[in-house]
């Protein structure tokens, strides 16, 4: 699946272990995964660089380091079984942890990107993903609780409805502010949240609604 880009996709992967990405298994999932697929044919070129890139509607496929990082911060939290995803985009996000967790459900307010996105993960045979087209702002509440909930664009303030789709000990991470954001982790402890700033971000805002185009 990889093909010719093999090499690149192996340089990418070494070059976030020198950015700090330590979790082999997530570091591999990044080498096997082909982020070309998840690009415009026009932008191909580019699947391979450690960079944020437009996929229409408004909305970037995420920095590889970024999505290897969010990836590893679950794991070191002992996030297992069952990840929900709030924006599905172009689906890469969505194909490193459906490689790395046991079951993935994934929200996604824009239409035709969910199309697109479900499309690609059956090409690489990755079926333990589930999606939905809805607002990310209210997560699935029939599908929870979640080990983990993973936000792929940045919210105003910390969405309640997601807080509670947690399970005990389980852990949210997602970007939260709108001119300067902060990736922020939050772990469950029965009725308590416990809040742990991690580094500055820039995503797409996280916007209510749906979107049927």
């Amino acid at each position: 699946m990889l093909g010719n880009y093999a090499r690149s996709a192996e340089a990418l992967a070494e070059q976030l272990k020198a950015s700090g990405v330590q979790d082999k298994k997530v570091l591999q999932v990044i080498k096997d995964t082909p982020r070309h697929l998840f690009i415009d044919d026009v932008l191909k070129h580019k699947a391979y660089e450690n960079t944020a890139l437009p996929i229409g509607n408004g909305q970037t496929i995420s920095q590889p380091f970024i999505v290897a990082k969010m990836t590893e911060i679950l794991r070191q939290v002992g996030v297992k079984g069952k990840v929900l995803e709030i924006g599905t985009g172009s689906g890469y996000q969505s194909a490193v942890l459906a490689q790395v967790f046991e079951q993935v459900f994934s929200v996604e307010r824009i239409k035709s990107l969910q199309w697109q996105a479900k499309r690609r993960l059956h090409q690489l045979d990755l079926y333990n993903v589930s999606m939905k087209h809805g607002d990310g702002w209210q997560g699935w509440q029939t599908k929870g609780p979640f080990s983990g909930i993973i936000v792929t664009a940045a919210a105003k303030s910390l969405p309640q409805a997601l807080l509670e789709q947690l399970e005990d000990d389980g852990a949210l991470l997602v970007p939260i502010g709108e001119e300067e954001q902060v990736l922020t982790l939050v772990v469950r402890k029965g009725k308590q949240f416990i809040e742990h700033k991690m580094a500055p971000v820039r995503f797409v805002p996280l916007i209510a609604g749906e979107i049927s185009l």
